[in-house]
């Protein structure tokens, strides 16, 4: 018998990294997809989901014209249910979500334990056979001793797999960074900003996370002078981690 396949669309490798670990013991088929235009490909050959997930903040097309594509083909959708990632949603967001017929809206950053009982709810998903836990190091910082707590269900192992991928990924947020500055690209640098600032509360770096934040907000307005400042601070940190 197949096992239930899951849907996951969001551009942001660090997300798509986060979900696969947290999910990689549910009894499921995770399929990823960077981009709506990857999920709308995938749909089209025929293929068929008991959930998807998406973003609803991505470059190009973004997760409500996934919404909108699924509406105007059902047959696509097949009767997965559908459920959206968000770090905020106003009273006019949530009633086009109701209209899209979304079921479940998660906030960002999301905890494992959020993001488990969101699957075994919608696919009726078990666990698989557990994998010996791997040796883990001493202790952490205090922000990421309470972020294993909060995000990860007490999986110190779990953590610190993701916090690689997330060090792994960040030469390539610097570099799209700079890049969104030297354009003058204010929606890229916010696009980015609002990334960085879910990955850095998921991995209980406060600081960073608010710094990540106040530029998502300058980027929003435009105001790429003021910006810039907030972007070599977040630069050094982000080029710091090892």
């Amino acid at each position: 018998m197949s096992r239930p396949r899951v849907l996951l669309v969001d551009d942001d490798p660090s997300i798509r990294r986060f979900v696969a670990l947290a999910l990689e013991d549910l009894d499921i088929e995770l399929v990823e997809a960077g981009s709506v235009a990857q999920a709308r490909e995938r749909l089209a050959d025929g293929e068929s989901f008991a959930l998807i997930v998406t973003d609803l903040m991505m470059p190009g097309e973004t997760g409500l014209d996934l919404l909108q594509h699924l509406a105007d083909h059902p047959a696509q959708r097949a009767g997965a249910r559908l459920a959206v990632f968000s770090a905020g949603l106003n009273a006019a967001m949530q009633a086009r979500l109701a209209g899209f017929d979304v079921w479940r809206q998660l906030s960002k950053p999301i905890s494992v334990l959020e993001l488990e009982d969101c699957v075994r709810e919608a696919v009726g998903a078990g666990g698989a056979a557990a994998a010996a836990a791997p040796a883990q190091p001493g202790p952490l910082g205090a922000g990421q001793e309470a972020a294993i707590a909060r995000h990860f269900a007490g999986d110190r192992g779990l953590f610190l797999a993701y916090r690689a991928s997330c060090v792994a990924q960040f030469p390539a947020d610097v570099s799209a960074g700079d890049d969104a500055l030297a354009r003058d690209d204010a929606p890229a640098l916010r696009r980015l900003a609002h990334s960085l600032k879910s990955v850095l509360a998921t991995l209980g770096d406060a600081d960073a996370g608010a710094l990540a934040r106040t530029l998502e907000d300058a980027a929003a307005r435009g105001d790429l002078a003021g910006g810039a400042p907030l972007w070599q601070s977040l630069r050094d940190h982000l080029s710091s981690q090892r």
